[in-house]
């Protein structure tokens, strides 16, 4: 079975950096496309970026400029930079992998989440 597990999320004042990795384990599955959701306590989940096979980017409106996603093939880790930090980005970041096959979603995969926590 493939797990995901997230590490670096801490408590940070406003203005700071975090960066966060996830890991992928299991022979069967490399971390290919993948995003980054977060949750805060009462709200629903809600993405933050994603990377694409083919390297290409997105950011939600509210992080656009400030966190940068990346993927390192040989270490199977997706990563997020997260600069200048604001209270609003307080939440259990997820990271999120998956592989499709044409149009059709084949496996999606989940870490457990890691708390980041910034003050004001």
């Amino acid at each position: 079975q493939v797990q995901l597990v997230e590490s670096g999320g801490g408590l940070v004042q406003n203005g700071g950096s975090l960066r966060l990795s996830c890991t992928a384990s299991g022979v069967n599955f490399n971390i290919d496309a993948a995003g980054w959701y977060r949750q805060a306590p009462g709200k629903q989940r809600e993405l933050v970026a994603t990377i694409t096979s083919g390297g290409d980017t997105y950011y939600s409106d509210s992080v656009k400029g400030r966190f940068t996603i990346s993927r390192d093939r040989p270490a199977n880790t997706l990563s997020l930079q997260m600069n200048s930090l604001k209270p609003e980005d307080t939440g259990v970041y997820y990271c999120n992998a998956w592989l499709d096959v044409g149009k059709v979603r084949v496996l999606d995969y989940w870490g457990q989440g890691t708390q980041v926590t910034v003050s004001s």
